[in-house]
């Protein structure tokens, strides 16, 4: 029965299946063919999404479309270009600046790659980058998000463990600096060797100017953070916190958000909060399917068969998780996967919070990997550029996050360090 369950998965995602339908389609028919009961959708389903924690997501999804109605992204933008734009390549680097900046109130690499690939991709077209590298930064740049907090798949992981959300958006502080850092190295070292151009330096008056206009939107992120941090509000909590900020910010500081905009961005965000939270309790039948016929059990023995040793471990549970991330949405992969690795992560030693970072880091690399990388087919679509040129052009900041990857695996105190500071 197992393998029909699979293979009924495997033949609906070729066909094109959105993944939650995917989820659910086999898991109907694996039940079916087994005689259970089929009472037990609505229960499993209803058990996945029950959780309290979850109710953060609709408030930062809500806070993140807010805060880009509101001229966020343009402020952002202009900020990073008027700090960086002087370097070589300075609207490249300015793409990956604002994606950090971003990352942080948005949380998904999604919505980044949308906001900021409608301004800086043509903008980068324009002043002479050429069309599948101006994509490729776009779209790489946007996996920062859901590292740095708030990210949705780390109150995912969160929920699915009972680990402390605010550790985890702590531990993923240093990780998401490292992957921007090495990202603008990389985006630097490009356009020197294309003779990208660079724009005149703006003085000091310019650039205040600029992060004065953009400050209100940065401060969403801290305000979040250090409230969940200091203990003054949870996640759920400081997502409503978040979403009273942008409708203030939007509507008596930038004064861009109408009154009249609202109903729109409430029907967007409750459309993409439901398709997640259908995605979620799909995703909690399909693992629970999987706990029934000891599938867990099995992964977590034939890893332990191969290696006690946790480095050659994790290096596996790595190539693993690169490989279904390619084929596999974000999330869906670590409602199904994250319980069960780090089962095994946890038996070799491994931190739990360190591994959730893991996870998620190697998930959101799939992204930006064909054949299903989400992130390549927006910046496609705005660009007007193939999928395949804009996966070429990307490689170098793929191995970049691989680089990454692994000193996040071998040096534990680089998303260890700042939880141990606040929680410890």
């Amino acid at each position: 029965m197992t393998v029909l369950l699979f293979l009924v998965f495997l033949i609906l995602l070729i066909l094109g299946f959105p993944i939650a339908f995917a989820l659910g389609i086999s898991a109907f028919t694996y039940l079916i063919f087994s005689d259970i009961p089929l009472m037990v959708i609505p229960q499993k389903m209803y058990a996945g999404i029950d959780v309290f924690v979850l109710l953060s997501i609709p408030g930062f999804i809500l806070a993140g479309n807010l805060m880009n109605a509101s001229g966020i992204t343009q402020r952002i933008i202009n900020f990073c270009n008027a700090l960086l734009g002087h370097i070589r390549g300075g609207l490249g680097l300015a793409n990956v600046g604002a994606s950090m900046l971003f990352g942080g109130i948005s949380g998904t690499a999604i919505a980044d790659t949308a906001s900021i690939g409608s301004v800086m991709i043509p903008a980068m077209k324009k002043e002479g980058y050429d069309a599948p590298f101006s994509c490729a930064v776009t779209a790489s740049s946007s996996t920062i998000g859901p590292v740095i907090p708030p990210s949705l798949p780390m109150i995912i992981a969160a929920t699915l463990t009972g680990l402390s959300v605010g550790k985890l958006f702590v531990a993923g502080i240093v990780p998401g600096l490292l992957l921007g850092l090495g990202f603008m190295l990389t985006t630097y070292l490009i356009a020197v060797k294309k003779k990208y151009p660079k724009s005149n330096k703006q003085p000091l008056r310019v650039i205040f100017k600029s992060f004065i206009q953009a400050f209100w939107a940065i401060m969403m992120t801290f305000v979040i953070l250090f409230g969940i941090i200091g203990g003054v509000f949870t996640p759920t909590e400081a997502s409503i916190v978040a979403v009273i900020y942008a409708v203030a910010i939007g509507l008596w500081v930038y004064r861009e958000l109408k009154l009249k905009m609202i109903p729109a961005i409430l029907l967007q965000s409750a459309k993409t909060t439901a398709a997640l939270m259908v995605l979620v309790g799909f995703a909690n039948l399909f693992a629970w399917i999987m706990t029934v016929e000891e599938l867990p059990l099995l992964i977590a023995n034939s890893l332990l068969e191969l290696t006690e040793n946790k480095w050659i471990l994790l290096l596996l549970i790595n190539l693993l998780l690169i490989f279904i991330g390619a084929f596999m949405e974000t999330i869906a992969a670590l409602l199904i996967l994250f319980p069960v690795l780090l089962g095994v992560a946890m038996q070799v030693g491994v931190d739990p919070v360190q591994f959730a970072i893991i996870m998620v880091f190697n998930l959101v690399i799939g992204l930006t990997t064909p054949p299903v990388g989400v992130c390549l087919f927006v910046a496609s679509s705005i660009g007007q550029v193939s999928i395949e040129k804009i996966a070429r052009a990307g490689f170098p900041f793929l191995l970049v996050s691989l680089g990454v990857l692994m000193l996040l695996t071998y040096i534990p105190e680089i998303s260890l360090w700042l939880p141990g500071l606040f929680y410890d």
